[in-house]
């Protein structure tokens, strides 16, 4: 990939990174990544779109994990020609206006794939076990195995997955080796050699006794599951959440709990996040939380930061970045 040339002005000073938001202490991974480039790397103290627009007019890449980068913040960034994203989606950054001003957009989409899937997992057996509620019910001096729900062997359960990338796939996998039958739903149809069923979308909600999201966030699938969705599903289902919380209606899912449309919810993920802490969702012993928390783990998060930095450097020293989620950029690099 060969870059424009430099404005004159341009020349004499060093290359801008703007790091919108972050999760983690500080920048000493991409500092170290990107040091023997003549770069400076400013944090945002906050955020808020006015920050963001007040930063971005002199950089020349934005690394971004959770900050909205609307159209608006884009635009302003007129030196920018690559958006980097700390994560796997991109529902949080403006790609049709990146594309048309010629500014590549990048993910890392393989980093956390076993912290996920393990997540996914987790949240499946704690909720069917009962773990959290006996722990608490221990913790409050109640020692009763007969407290909880009525349990159910997993082994004999269907697990249904909206979406078959990586993370699902893996899911897959580690639900099939503990006897559970998987089936799947996804726009192509494609199995992945996964040995799934696929099926369509009504059907999946109809038989599955536990639905598991793994699709991103776009507007064919806001609010997939709605109240609608929850009319088709069986009465014991549990519903899991590890994706974007913007898939989920959550009033619509406290009312089918309430309602005993399903039996219960398994959430990492909301919107917006944190969510308001005094919904009854979350004080409710049929859901279990935690807080976006799947993809965590000290190794997921240093791939994460190196993966992201060089991402960076590369196309700083002229290179074409991995995972460009927007080749079409490449026509209108600026």
């Amino acid at each position: 990939m060969s870059q424009p040339s430099p404005a004159p002005s341009e020349a004499r000073l060093p290359r801008r990174i703007l790091i919108t938001d972050r999760p983690w202490p500080d920048c000493q991974i991409e500092r170290d990544v990107l040091q023997s480039l003549d770069v400076d790397i400013v944090e945002a103290p906050n955020a808020s779109e006015a920050t963001l627009l007040d930063l971005a007019g002199d950089v020349d890449v934005i690394g971004t994990c959770w900050a909205p980068l609307t159209s608006t913040v884009i635009r302003a960034a007129t030196r920018c020609r690559l958006i980097c994203r700390f994560g796997i989606g991109l529902d949080n950054i403006d790609i049709a206006v990146a594309s048309q001003l010629g500014i590549l957009v990048t993910n890392t989409p393989d980093y956390c794939i076993e912290e996920v899937s393990n997540h996914t997992m987790a949240l499946l057996l704690g909720w069917s076990r009962q773990v959290a509620g006996f722990d608490q019910q221990i913790k409050s001096g109640i020692y009763n195995l007969q407290a909880g729900r009525p349990m159910h062997r997993i082994a004999e359960k269907t697990l249904g997955l909206l979406g078959l990338g990586p993370i699902a796939r893996a899911v897959a996998s580690k639900a099939q080796a503990l006897g559970m039958r998987v089936v799947a739903h996804t726009p192509s149809g494609n199995d992945y050699q996964t040995r799934c069923t696929m099926l369509p979308w009504d059907e999946l909600l109809r038989i599955s006794d536990v639905v598991s999201i793994h699709a991103p966030l776009n507007d064919a699938t806001r609010l997939q599951f709605n109240a609608d969705a929850f009319r088709k599903m069986k009465p014991t289902a549990l519903l899991i959440n590890t994706s974007r919380g913007g898939l989920v209606d959550h009033d619509a899912l406290w009312s089918a709990i309430c309602n005993e449309q399903i039996a219960g919810a398994a959430l990492d993920v909301f919107d917006p996040e944190p969510p308001d802490m005094t919904h009854p969702l979350f004080s409710d012993s049929r859901v279990l939380t935690t807080p976006h928390a799947a993809f965590l783990s000290v190794e997921s998060l240093r791939d994460l930061r190196t993966q992201t930095a060089i991402r960076m450097r590369d196309f700083l020293t002229g290179k074409q970045p991995a995972n460009v989620a927007n080749p079409e950029a490449l026509a209108n690099l600026r």
